[in-house]
């Protein structure tokens, strides 16, 4: 235990888990939340308001994903350490993760003295790395696409057609058809279609 209070803030969608995540962090005499939201884009404005000293991030939430959530505020308020989870033990989630310089990553269904731990060692300035997430990581293959790649094809995940594509990126329409035949072949796949499901999978795009 520490000996102070530990601020919390958790960010989870579903309602009945995020009750219970607080239900048993609340357990714990040093950790208190100052807030609870259920949409990623929630996150920079209730942490500037309640100035939490830890956010416990969900990986998936509608508005804005965690991991870009988690970057912003880090951005915004540097002081506040985040720790994701995650119901998926992608080690490509887990490189953007570390990208975002989040400070902690668990899975969900870590035992709660694994939470509770995670969250005193995060709010302590350390780092948490879930041992399973960490292994598969290492044993994976990296993401073979560039930065502007990983972009355009996030992009065509979320249902943008070339056209808005090169809009968005002040590129031209031919441009991004090459950027996106490149996807393909480097992923080896069948198509643009079957790129986005390679990428998804292996969590190198939300």
């Amino acid at each position: 235990m520490t000996d102070r209070t530990i601020k919390l803030l958790l960010a989870e969608d579903v309602r009945m888990l995020r009750g219970a995540l607080m239900a048993v962090l609340e357990l714990e005499d040093d950790l208190d939340f100052v807030a609870d939201v259920e949409r990623g884009d929630e996150i920079v404005p209730a942490a500037l308001s309640h100035r939490p000293d830890v956010a416990i991030i969900d990986i998936d939430l509608p508005g804005m994903d965690g991991l870009t959530a988690a970057a912003l505020l880090h951005e915004k308020l540097p002081a506040c350490r985040t720790l994701i989870l995650t119901a998926f033990g992608r080690p490509g989630t887990l490189r953007r993760a570390m990208e975002a310089q989040v400070s902690g990553f668990i899975l969900k269904d870590a035992p709660p003295a694994r939470l509770v731990k995670a969250v005193r060692d995060v709010a302590a300035g350390g780092r948490v790395i879930d041992p399973q997430l960490a292994m598969s990581m290492w044993e994976s293959p990296g993401n073979p696409l560039s930065r502007r790649e990983t972009e355009i094809l996030r992009m065509a995940a979320r249902g943008c057609d070339p056209g808005d594509i090169a809009a968005a990126l002040h590129l031209s329409l031919g441009t991004v058809r090459n950027y996106l035949t490149t996807i393909v072949i480097k992923m080896n796949a069948r198509n643009r279609v079957d790129a986005i499901r390679i990428a998804s999978e292996a969590g190198w795009i939300p």
